[in-house]
């Protein structure tokens, strides 16, 4: 079989949000994705795709799981936009300076579009969002 090649996670800072865009770990893998969201201090996770491990390891590590799934290739539903603005705006309220992890299948589509929204939103240009992220 195939080895999947995935990109290594990203960490986004911008103004008082950080976020760290990742890949969606397998349970044989969920020890080593627990440790790196450890380090960037991670307290949240957002998955955008199909759960496909256990989130109770994580939950014990004291990383809250929210599932917002959505179909690979469409824009988010606009319940999953507002439901992500609610989250930043309380998240680095009550939180400042902590970081929210955010993953799809291969942290290439869905993830990075919603921390762009969260750059947008946070009065970055469109066209900045993007390329902020691609680099």
């Amino acid at each position: 079989m195939a080895r999947i090649n995935r990109p290594a996670p990203v960490e986004v800072s911008y103004k008082h949000m950080r976020f760290l865009i990742t890949h969606n770990p397998t349970n044989a893998t969920l020890s080593a994705f627990i440790e790196e969201l450890q380090k960037y201090g991670v307290t949240t996770l957002v998955r955008v795709c199909d759960a496909t491990y256990d989130k109770t390891p994580l939950e014990n590590e004291g990383i809250d799981v929210i599932d917002w799934p959505y179909d690979d290739g469409d824009p988010p539903p606009n319940k999953v936009v507002d439901d992500w603005l609610n989250l930043l705006k309380t998240k680095f309220t009550e939180q400042p300076g902590s970081c929210i992890a955010v993953h799809c299948v291969a942290g290439l589509g869905r993830a990075p579009v919603l921390v762009a929204v969260a750059l947008i939103e946070s009065g970055m240009k469109y066209e900045d969002a993007i390329q902020f992220i691609r680099q």
